[in-house]
């Protein structure tokens, strides 16, 4: 494989679902709440808060040259106002162990959960979160700049959209949709355990918490878009020569007969309409796991027979080459911030890398401005309302003992980033 010089090889995380006991979040209060629709609580995590450096130097070991993970802005602004000096040493460290280990930090300013207070504001319905936001990563930022090369303002910024179209698409064979947004989705049983449905357990419109991945509306999706802008400049004041960018999760649109419209709707939705906020940018994460098939009234389900993984997904790993070839007209250079598969066979996850990164490479052949590449995940972590159930890590994890055991994938992972970085 040829990859460009410099090409970022890693794998991704995201603090509340790898550090453990992020008390101060909302999400922390979902999961915590009486008939809560989390299938269980996130606890202690992998407990990477504490065993951050021993993580940081086995993913250097196995061979990759980048990691990305998130800071906890629940953790550096506990209170409206007020930053934890501890919580911005500790990311310190961790940014300093990353370059110490030689891997190169992409940072995630937000990823999914925000502060308590912050939600009872009125989350990201309320008008003056982009201030709030872009004060938290102004002041990370001021204080750990000259350690991040890149930063992510927000994960999967258009997320809202596509949980929506999820949430609201007719049940059609008792299947959900296709292509459902992580942990928003009627898990297949393909290995013989009973099937979890997140989105029948949700609570009703008018209950459903003001968090994130509930932003919906068209005033929450504007919120978002201001946050980016905002936050975007802070950063730039604060540490001029870091990286700027957000992450936006793009599935493969595939129109079936009569789906051409809503096909151009969605992807209108979720990423054309998002690309006038992109404007200053230094780059766009692309985070990819599989196709939609699209028909006349919305969204399909998986085809009969295909393969599906934990998260009833269809296994389609060349859905990442197509995802990239249509980012490009966001005239940004493109990173893979997320690519991977929920499943408890890793022969399955080392054919789904094996296959993403062909047409990768095929991409960048044909002159897509391809700048990493970062798998989901690292770890076998928390997966949201799912719990720990889905397994999408290159390396496993014991809870019980926090023992780390590298699966063949993050061999096969390892191996093909160090031979392309001598090549």
């Amino acid at each position: 494989m040829a990859f460009p010089e410099g090409f970022l090889w890693g794998a991704a995380t995201a603090a509340h679902q790898v550090e453990g006991n992020n008390v101060a979040s909302d999400f922390w209060a979902l999961e915590h709440t009486p008939g809560s629709f989390f299938a269980e609580p996130s606890g202690d995590a992998c407990d990477h808060y504490r065993l951050f450096r021993q993580d940081i130097a086995l993913l250097a070991e196995l061979g990759f040259n980048s990691y990305r993970f998130s800071i906890e802005w629940a953790r550096v602004e506990p209170e409206d106002g007020r930053f934890s000096r501890a919580a911005i040493e500790h990311y310190r460290d961790v940014l300093q162990a990353c370059h110490d280990h030689g891997l190169t930090p992409v940072v995630t300013l937000h990823h999914f959960t925000s502060p308590r207070w912050l939600t009872e504001l009125g989350g990201w319905e309320y008008d003056k979160t982009p201030e709030r936001f872009a004060a938290y990563c102004g002041k990370v930022m001021s204080e750990l700049g000259p350690l991040v090369p890149y930063a992510c303002t927000i994960n999967e910024a258009n997320i809202g959209p596509l949980i929506r179209d999820v949430l609201t698409a007719a049940p059609q064979d008792g299947r959900e949709p296709a292509g459902a947004p992580v942990g928003v989705t009627d898990q297949a049983a393909r290995d013989g355990e009973d099937a979890l449905s997140p989105v029948d357990a949700l609570p009703a419109d008018q209950d459903r918490p003001k968090v994130f991945l509930f932003t919906f509306s068209e005033q929450g999706v504007s919120i978002v878009k201001r946050a980016h802008t905002a936050a975007r400049q802070a950063i730039r004041d604060a540490s001029p020569a870091t990286q700027v960018g957000l992450t936006l999760a793009l599935q493969d649109i595939q129109p079936e007969p009569g789906g051409e419209k809503q096909a151009e709707r969605i992807w209108a939705e979720t990423f054309e309409d998002f690309v006038p906020a992109l404007d200053g940018d230094d780059f766009l994460g692309v985070q990819s796991y599989t196709r939609s098939l699209v028909g006349s009234d919305g969204p399909l389900p998986v085809p009969d027979g295909a393969e599906t993984t934990q998260m009833g997904y269809e296994f389609y790993p060349q859905a990442m080459e197509n995802v990239l070839r249509r980012a490009t007209t966001a005239g940004l250079p493109l990173i893979v911030t997320e690519h991977g598969i929920g499943t408890a066979d890793d022969s399955r996850r080392v054919e789904f890398v094996r296959q993403g990164l062909a047409g990768l490479e095929r991409a960048v052949t044909d002159g897509v401005d391809v700048r990493g590449y970062l798998h989901w995940s690292a770890f076998d972590n928390y997966e949201w309302m799912l719990g720990y159930r889905p397994t999408f890590g290159l390396i496993a994890v014991d809870r019980d003992t926090q023992r780390r055991t590298p699966k063949e994938s993050a061999r096969y992972l390892g191996a093909l980033a160090q031979r392309n970085a001598l090549a």
